[in-house]
């Protein structure tokens, strides 16, 4: 009879290194879902985006002790998205406020007619540091298709050359999954020749609008990290993936083989692919970022979760201490103790700079401290323990354990 992987079966954790600040105390970057408003209809759509502002919203008021209150954290990276802040009349009043205290601030418009130079040159004159747009194809007919509005494409190219032109530093964030795993090469050729410093590689997590056959295959998650990191060596810009630590992994994995080769002498970094990335803005990055450890979201209505992907509130800014919940709520600081996580996670050799996606464990499991589902990698450890009888082929395991065999969320979803 076989049993999963518990805590016995584990050595005991090791104290993860950590970036330059405590994610205990503070985390790196923090994202405001301004609104749910948006005039596109993306597939893909976290948020559900409609075309009108939610009455709840919080107002210019609260967002402004909002701002305040995420200052007391320190210099944390802030990020203005939605839906599509410009839906916001206040926006530019809080991005100053935002800038005014010190926050490295960014912002993440939708590719529309509101998105006009003259916003970008007011929003740069305000304090805005990097302004990011969407691209998930190469060409506009992908694109588009996507994004599900005609001319989506060339908006947000146009979104960036203003940006660009004003001396505003611009960055690409695209979404992976089925409807543009073939067309990685030709995204990548694309990024080379934006001007950008910095592309955000998505990978896709079934909620929202996103469904589960949306996701690409673990595979496929595998094939893209490692043509990420081949163009990391040349790129003139930094590469993050998002909703997937794992490609932590491909780099190291990729970094060892060659300084076995004798092909790199310094020893393996998994904070980047392999080139400097630009901190002429001010926001950089840090490594081993999750959801819930390095990592805070607010959401329209003031709920604080820990990431957009992983929508369970562990309380409202109107009414408890940002920092008390983020420090000291249970689902956060489950979220950062990574000896808790199950199955093949758990026993995994790159626990401390990877940990799998929590959020895609929660979308796909109920459980946010469940192991990755869409991770390739099976440790060495976990392959002994099933040949022991100790633990479940990984198949059997996720097919055990996906939502509607039984499992139930561990924590309350956020309302919508």
């Amino acid at each position: 009879m076989t049993r999963p992987a518990t805590s016995k079966n584990r050595s005991p954790p090791r104290r993860r290194a950590r970036a330059a600040r405590d994610f205990d105390q503070a985390p790196y970057v923090v994202i405001w879902e301004t609104t749910q408003a948006c005039d596109l209809a993306c597939r893909h759509c976290r948020a559900e985006a409609v075309p009108y502002r939610h009455p709840a919203e919080l107002s210019t008021d609260e967002a402004k002790r909002m701002l305040d209150a995420i200052r007391r954290f320190g210099p944390v990276v802030f990020v203005f998205s939605g839906g599509d802040a410009l839906k916001r009349p206040d926006i530019v009043e809080l991005v100053e406020h935002a800038a005014r205290l010190g926050l490295r601030v960014a912002m993440t418009p939708a590719a529309t007619p509101l998105a006009t130079p003259e916003m970008v040159a007011r929003l740069k004159a305000a304090g805005l540091a990097r302004l990011a747009v969407s691209l998930d194809g190469s060409t506009p007919a992908i694109h588009d298709e996507f994004r599900r509005v005609p001319g989506s494409f060339e908006r947000a190219v146009a979104i960036l050359r203003d940006a660009q032109a004003i001396g505003l530093s611009t960055q690409v964030n695209t979404a992976i999954g089925r409807h543009n795993v073939a067309d990685i090469d030709g995204l990548c050729t694309l990024m080379a020749g934006l001007g950008i410093v910095f592309w955000e590689v998505f990978f896709l997590v079934p909620v929202g609008r996103a469904r589960p056959e949306d996701v690409a295959s673990a595979e496929e998650f595998e094939a893209i990290f490692h043509k990420l990191y081949d163009l990391s060596r040349t790129a003139p810009f930094d590469i993050k993936a998002t909703a997937a630590p794992h490609y932590a992994r491909v780099v190291l994995q990729r970094k060892v083989a060659e300084r076995r080769d004798g092909r790199r002498g310094a020893v393996p970094d998994p904070l980047t692919g392999g080139v400097a990335f630009s901190m002429q803005d001010g926001i950089g990055r840090a490594r081993s970022v999750n959801d819930g450890d390095g990592f805070l979201f607010i959401g329209h209505t003031g709920e604080i979760m820990p990431s957009g992907f992983l929508p369970v509130s562990a309380g409202n800014v109107r009414s408890a201490d940002l920092a008390q919940v983020y420090r000291q709520a249970p689902l956060f600081r489950v979220l950062r103790d990574r000896s808790l996580l199950k199955g093949k996670c758990g026993v995994c050799e790159y626990l401390d700079v990877c940990g799998g996606s929590r959020a895609r464990a929660w979308a796909v499991t109920g459980d946010p401290l469940e192991a990755e589902p869409f991770c390739a990698h099976v440790p060495a450890r976990y392959r002994r323990m099933v040949e022991r009888g100790e633990a479940e082929p990984v198949e059997e395991y996720f097919r055990r354990r996906i939502r509607g065999s039984g499992a139930l969320p561990v924590f309350q979803q956020a309302p919508g």
